[in-house]
Formats: structure tokens, sequence, C-alpha cells
């Protein structure tokens, strides 16, 4: 069982410290531990409920009604509220919950529901990619433990290359090319793997190396494939210097492709970029910029 501080649950639930603490005092809706200098340390029980109670009260659901209903209430209560094609906040949130409880069928239940309702790639804009933005900001600050991230990354993993191998190949020799790839001290993998998805359905050539690539593997790589592109992502964390260095890096080989830069560390990017590197801040972005290359 995990511990959370009340910052923790903020992070997770998107409700405020302050509300967090008004709704405990008043309604009693969690019980946290106190340490004898009596900080707050909540459970998964307590988090799961804060999650549910959250939704249901951005739903117009009154806070004291709320507060009188059993987990179980709760639950068939969510179920009857969230509408898989504009609610995307509810369903992101509703993954943490099965990411916290390691749940696989509620993990399937709700992605397969959104893509029912909405499609894969609009599920993919407005759940599956800002859900993995949301995990990477709580892997970076330790809200989550690498159990719980290990276990919804790997099943997201799987519902992307069913998406990606369900796509036509392409057999165009002209087809633009793009090299997607992590650096080496990069695992997180998501992100480049929703890149991939969308590339390849813009009829791009994508050159997917994956996790942890050194750079002289790049190098040889791009010497025989001659890529128009180059796109990567930093989550771990790295110093803004190091970044700096390996932008560089990329910057002095690949003067004559366009380079990506993606990931919640391309904040640490307080120096110039050249022309050819880009930041792209999101999937819909990405996709954006694949429309003008043709």
């Amino acid at each position: 069982m995990s511990s959370y501080s009340i910052k923790d649950l903020e992070r997770l639930t998107n409700v405020k410290a302050h509300t967090i603490r008004i709704w405990e005092k008043r309604y009693g809706i969690v019980d946290p531990d106190r340490s004898e200098t009596n900080i707050r340390h909540y459970t998964d029980q307590d988090l799961k409920r804060l999650l549910n109670i959250s939704i249901l009260n951005r739903h117009g659901l009154k806070i004291s009604k709320i507060a009188c209903m059993s987990n179980c209430e709760l639950n068939q209560k969510i179920i009857e509220v969230i509408r898989p094609e504009s609610d995307y906040l509810s369903q992101i949130e509703s993954l943490v919950v099965a990411m916290i409880e390691l749940n696989e069928d509620r993990f399937e239940r709700i992605l397969n529901q959104s893509i029912i309702k909405i499609g894969f790639e609009d599920s993919l804009y407005h759940v599956i990619y800002p859900f993995f933005e949301k995990i990477g900001v709580l892997w970076q600050t330790g809200t989550i433990n690498p159990a719980q991230e290990h276990f919804i990354s790997n099943l997201i993993r799987m519902k992307m290359f069913v998406a990606i191998d369900s796509l036509p190949a392409v057999h165009d020799p002209a087809a633009l090319r793009i090299i997607l790839f992590l650096p080496e001290w990069e695992l997180h993998e998501i992100g480049l793997l929703t890149y991939y998805y969308l590339a390849k359905k813009h009829g791009i050539k994508v050159i997917y190396l994956g996790q942890n690539v050194p750079v002289q593997d790049l190098f040889s790589v791009a010497q025989t494939v001659d890529p128009k592109i180059v796109s990567t992502y930093f989550i771990s964390a790295v110093s803004s210097a190091d970044l700096k260095k390996y932008v560089e890096i990329l910057h002095n080989h690949f003067s004559s492709a366009d380079i990506f830069l993606s990931g919640i560390q391309t904040a640490n990017i307080n120096f110039e970029l050249p022309d050819h590197v880009k930041i792209v801040p999101s999937a819909l972005e990405f996709k954006r910029l694949l429309k003008y290359y043709g």
C-alpha cells in the first residue's frame, strides 16, 4: 500500500489541497493518518475515493450528497455519468484509479468504451496521450511507484502496437522517412509510440528504434535511411546543461533533417534552438506538423 501526501493528492485528483482539507473536516470523506507533527498521510483507498468524488462533483453532484455514498455506489454512479465522447478528464482520472489498483479490467473497460465511442485516433489525442503526460509528471515527482507506472505503460504499449500493426504498411520508396528514438537514459515509450501511429497513418515511412538508443547507433541508422525528420522524447530527469549538449549533438549531425523534441523535460530548454529544431508539445501539434510535409 502506498502513502501519499496532500500535495500528491492535489496532483493526482486536480482538487486543491485547501478543498481536500475542507471536505475532510466538513464531510469526513477521508480519514488520513497523521504523523507526530500532524502531517497527513493518505492511503490508496483514500486516493481512489477522492478521485471518484472529484469526478462526480465536477458533474454537478453536491459534495454533501456524494459524501454519503459507499465506494460501490460511487463506482456505479461514475459509470452512469462519464460520457466518452466528451468527458476526457474523467476518463483520465478513472485510468489513474485503474493504475493505482493495478486493475487491468477497469483499464480495458474505460479505454475500450472510449475507442468504441470516438475511435482510436481521437482516444489517442484526448485520453491516452494526456494520460501518458500526466503519469510522466507523477513519475517525475515520485507520486506513483515504478510498479504502477510499468503496469499501466505495458497495457498501453500493447494497445498501441495492435493499432500500429493494423495500419497498412508504407511501401512507397519515395515516402518521407522519420526516425523515432529515445536517448540512452530514456525508457518511457508511450509518447513515441503515439508518434509512430500518427506518422504511419499519414503515409510516412517510420524507422522505429525505441528505447535507450546510443547516439552512434542512431547516426549509423541515419546514414542508411536518410531521414527527413528525427524525433525524440524526454521524460526522465535531465539537467538543462546536459539537454543542451545533447540537442547540439543532434543539431550538428542532422543539419539537413528537421528535429522534433517532445516530453516534459523540454520545459528545461532555456536556450535558443536552431530553425530546424522544433519543440512539439502535443500529439495534435505533431499531426499538424506532419501535414506541413504533405
